[in-house]
This record gives C-alpha cells, sequence and structure tokens, in this order.
C-alpha cells in the first residue's frame, strides 16, 4: 500500500468559510474523509499549518514516503524554503492549488515549487487532490 501525506499550508484551515467563491464551501477535514473513501489503497495522511517552519518539518518527516501532496497556499509564491526542502528529498511531491493561479493576481503567477514538484495540478477546485492521488495509481 502505498503512502501518501497530503500537507496544506496557510489559510486553508480556513477552508469552508474563507471566499467560497474561490475556494467553495466544503473543509478540508470533511473532503479528506471522502479522499480516504475514495482512496481505500492509498494510506492517506494529512497536515494543515500556517507555520513555514512546521511545513518545513512536515515535508521533512514525510520525505520517505511515496509521495506527498502539497498545497502551501500563498507561501507558493514567496518562500524559497520550501522549494529548496522539497529539492532536499526524494519523495514524488505533487503541487496542489485549488484556485487556477494563472487567471487570479500577478503575485499569484509565480510558484517558486513548480520546478521543483513533479507536478502542479491548478484550477480544479478540491478535485486537483484527486487527480494528484490517482497519479500516485497509475
Amino acid at each position: 500500500m502505498k503512502r501518501i501525506a497530503i500537507i496544506n499550508g496557510v489559510n486553508l484551515g480556513m477552508l469552508g468559510t474563507r471566499e467560497v467563491d474561490i475556494y467553495g464551501s466544503v473543509d478540508f477535514d470533511t473532503y479528506f474523509k471522502q479522499l480516504c473513501q475514495r482512496f481505500p489503497e492509498l494510506e492517506l495522511t494529512y497536515f494543515q499549518t500556517n507555520c513555514t517552519d512546521e511545513l518545513v518539518n512536515c515535508i521533512l518527516k514525510n520525505r520517505d514516503l511515496d509521495g506527498i501532496i502539497l498545497n502551501p497556499g500563498a507561501y507558493t509564491h514567496t518562500e524559497i524554503v520550501l522549494a529548496d526542502t522539497v529539492k532536499s528529498i526524494s519523495a514524488k511531491v505533487i503541487e496542489v492549488h485549488i484556485s487556477n493561479l494563472f487567471n487570479r493576481e500577478n503575485y499569484r503567477k509565480k510558484s517558486y515549487l513548480a520546478t521543483v514538484c513533479s507536478g502542479s495540478i491548478v484550477g480544479f477546485g478540491l478535485k486537483g487532490y484527486d487527480l494528484a492521488l490517482f497519479s500516485f495509481l497509475i
């Protein structure tokens, strides 16, 4: 059984109540339970934090898993340390963003992670996590 960690960053703990027109009305805890039901062949864990240091530590702690799905939120555009951390591990890391970064503000169009991740999924809402998980099955 493949082991996958889903790691969410800044403000993603507010899903379901924050800018529902962009991020939807479902909180991530509820969605995570649905993911576990849809992907019983994967062993999933979930972590969310608003702190860069905790994101780095969680990535490093999970470096030996089969994969990591990483949505650092706005840290995508500001935290080079996250890219350096992803670059330093062997686990396959997929960057996921709920909104389409490329039809939003200009500062959101730059991802420090895109060049160090195995792939990026943007703009499919929470279904982006499903797509990322599916990639570990093919």
